[in-house]
């Protein structure tokens, strides 16, 4: 009798053990994973800005750059050319890197739709 209660025992803390291991698993692939690669893009883009990129700030001021520093950029805003000093932190997104993805994504398309089209023509 008492044997049996110790399988049951292990058997249900073994079962527990998995259970636990797998939602860490899907807590890592699902929320730290993702996470991370955010991050990492982040950082990537704000290292990449040069001068003349459009960009906006975490707080939506909408300006050109004029000077990277290491830690900071210098922007331009309106027409009134008044210039700021920021923190590379709170960059939110490159405007003209953005808009350059966007067209070779296009253009990368476009490319394979003529492929397609090429090939379904010699067929």
């Amino acid at each position: 009798m008492v044997n049996f209660l110790t399988n049951t025992a292990d058997a249900s803390m073994m079962s527990t053990i998995i259970m636990l291991v797998l939602m860490l698993g899907v807590f890592y692939f699902m929320l730290i994973r993702p996470e991370n690669k955010r991050k990492k893009e982040a950082e990537q883009m704000r290292s990449s800005v040069k001068k003349g990129d459009e960009i906006i700030t975490i707080g939506g001021i909408v300006g050109t750059v004029v000077d990277v520093k290491e830690n900071n950029i210098v922007i331009e805003t309106s027409a009134d050319q008044v210039r700021m000093e920021l923190a590379k932190w709170c960059l939110s997104s490159n405007e003209t890197a953005a808009a350059a993805a966007k067209e070779a994504a296009k253009k990368k398309q476009e490319e394979k739709a003529k492929a397609k089209a090429a090939k379904k023509a010699g067929k």
